[in-house]
């Protein structure tokens, strides 16, 4: 009796170990390479696109190397950045504009 009992024990260990082993490999894992996928996508930039530091500085990429990125300013300012500082893409939300008092007041018949 105390054998099967010895015996049950290490089972259900064993069946905890599979069922972390699944999770991690059909779920946590996958899930970690997309999420890494994408950072990476959205960190890249190219030439003449708009990019944001970690910093919060925003400019356009002039120039490219393995080791700087030159951001320029609209004041014409240039500044070379590492790679690993480059934060993302700057792509500012087009904001609509709210209506000027005629096209508000065109279907009025006052």
């Amino acid at each position: 009796m105390l054998i099967a009992a010895k015996g049950g024990s290490s089972d259900i260990l064993i069946i905890y170990v599979l069922v972390f082993a699944a999770l991690y490999f059909f779920y946590l894992r996958p899930r970690s390479k997309r999420q890494k996928a994408a950072r990476q996508t959205q960190k890249k930039v190219d030439l003449g696109e708009r990019a944001q530091t970690i910093g919060g500085f925003v400019g356009t990429v002039t120039k490219m190397t393995d080791e700087f990125i030159t951001l320029k300013t609209p004041d014409g300012v240039e500044l070379d950045f590492i790679p690993s500082a480059i934060a993302r893409r700057f792509d500012p939300v087009a904001v609509e504009e709210p209506p000027t008092d005629e096209q508000h007041h065109e279907g009025d018949p006052a």
